[in-house]
């Protein structure tokens, strides 16, 4: 393929439009088509997307397009996890290195940055466009112009689907022959809320960390943002006590939230209101294989969607498009050889990162505020001060090194979970971790 060649991307989101813009700095026509209208003039998104965090996986692939330095201006950095305690008492756990950390963005900001990017490259955006049908055999789309009420189809050289967890192009492959599909829904829903800047834009809690309220089988988090309000997010059981089903008077809910979050309720302003108001959103996790039909390729959440409990679903779509720039580059932009080889290297990693997503829920909410999870973690912290290359906590792997691949830090993180676990059963220590032998710790890990 060349710069005559013409690229067919599905969706306007962050993966699409990302992924349009390498594939424009190579030379190749590319159109993206977007079934809603154009976010930059329209604005659908409010309670329906949880704040970003943007890290080191994620932060790699916007320096390749000259972006990174722009979006870290305007990003909030956060040093670690801020754990509010049901009186209010607060409690600090890095997430790293002094110097480590990640960044809350807007979605809706980063999305317009790369739209506007993509566009300055000779992207063609075409809002309201919803795809209806694909030809794997011909590489077209059928496309209906919600505007125009007409339907059209079009042949392109390669189609990307790049249309998130309920994408078009993936449903076309799920009814064709050996397509490999699952979805999975988790027993949570989410809920947005809004915490309100203070006065001169002032944030009314720490501005550098992100905030958890853990509560065991349910939690909530708040992410700053730049003018000084957080987007809270609750996640809440479906059914059962301290439900989203069981909360059904405004009575109900004025109480619940008091008495698990008494200091986020003060600072929310027309909570009811906030709560009836914006909607409850379902997390979905999805895995499918293969991602490649003929010409036609899914990417980011298309293939392979997660719960978003590590903040990695947006920085793994944006290593899926670093990933497949580089094969390109690898291969001379033989596409056959470079699908094939971007689903087999790929596939692994997505599965390991939707494993460890799922887990860190479970983290989050129930450990985060366990005596012997804190041990844990600073026991993590002495290794990984005094051995650097050879103890990296699972979080660090994952959060701020893009050469560890997500299947071998899961890998490796279940190898220190082992250890850990036994170190863990020592008697006193809670008194005695300082005197351990941290040399022959890390040596386990070589065995």
């Amino acid at each position: 393929m060349n710069s005559r060649n013409h690229i067919a991307v599905i969706g306007a989101g962050l993966i699409g439009s990302l992924l349009s813009i390498y594939l424009a700095k190579r030379g190749y026509k590319v159109s993206v088509f977007e079934r809603r209208a154009d976010m930059r003039v329209s604005n659908t998104e409010a309670g329906r997307s949880i704040n970003l965090a943007l890290s080191t996986r994620g932060i790699k692939a916007l320096e390749e397009v000259g972006l990174a330095d722009v979006l870290k201006s305007v990003a909030i950095p956060m040093h670690g996890r801020m754990m509010h305690d049901l009186q209010g008492n607060l409690s600090f756990l890095p997430y790293g290195r002094e110097g480590q950390y990640i960044n809350s963005i807007s979605r809706s900001g980063l999305n317009e940055v790369l739209m506007n990017e993509a566009e300055k490259h000779n992207v063609t955006f075409h809002f309201n466009n919803k795809c209806l049908a694909v030809d794997f055999e011909q590489t077209s789309l059928t496309l209906h112009d919600l505007n125009s009420k007409q339907n059209v189809t079009k042949e392109f050289d390669l189609i990307i689907g790049a249309d998130g967890a309920f994408s078009a192009i993936r449903s076309a492959m799920q009814i064709t022959d050996r397509f490999n599909y699952a979805q999975h829904y988790i027993e949570h829903s989410y809920k947005e809320l809004h915490i309100p800047a203070g006065e001169n834009n002032k944030h009314l809690l720490e501005k550098n960390a992100l905030h958890i309220w853990p509560r065991e089988s349910f939690m909530m988090i708040a992410l700053p943002n730049p003018d000084g309000s957080f987007t809270c997010t609750l996640f809440l059981a479906n059914q059962g006590s301290n439900s989203f089903n069981s909360l059904t008077t405004s009575e109900d809910i004025s109480t619940f939230l008091t008495r698990n979050f008494p200091d986020a309720v003060k600072l929310i302003p027309g909570l009811i209101n906030q709560y009836h108001t914006n909607p409850t959103s379902s997390l979905v996790m999805i895995k499918c294989f293969p991602w490649v039909k003929n010409k036609t390729l899914v990417i980011g959440d298309a293939a392979h969607a997660i719960v978003p409990f590590y903040g990695q679903g947006m920085n793994a779509g944006f290593e899926d498009c670093r990933i497949l720039n580089n094969l390109l580059s690898k291969h001379n932009d033989n596409w056959p050889i470079v699908l094939e080889e971007f689903q087999t290297i790929r596939k692994p990693d997505t599965d390991a990162i939707a494993e460890l997503a799922l887990s860190n829920f479970i983290e989050m909410r129930d450990l985060v505020a366990d005596p012997k999870f804190l041990l844990r973690k600073k026991i993590e912290a002495k290794l990984h001060e005094l051995y650097p290359d050879k103890w990296i906590p699972l979080y660090s792997m994952v959060t701020f090194n893009d050469s560890i691949r997500y299947s071998e830090a899961l890998a490796m993180g279940r190898k220190q979970q082992m250890i850990m676990d036994k170190i863990l059963t020592t008697p006193e220590i809670n008194a005695t971790w300082q005197q351990l032998n941290f040399k022959e710790i890390v040596s386990q890990l070589e065995r």
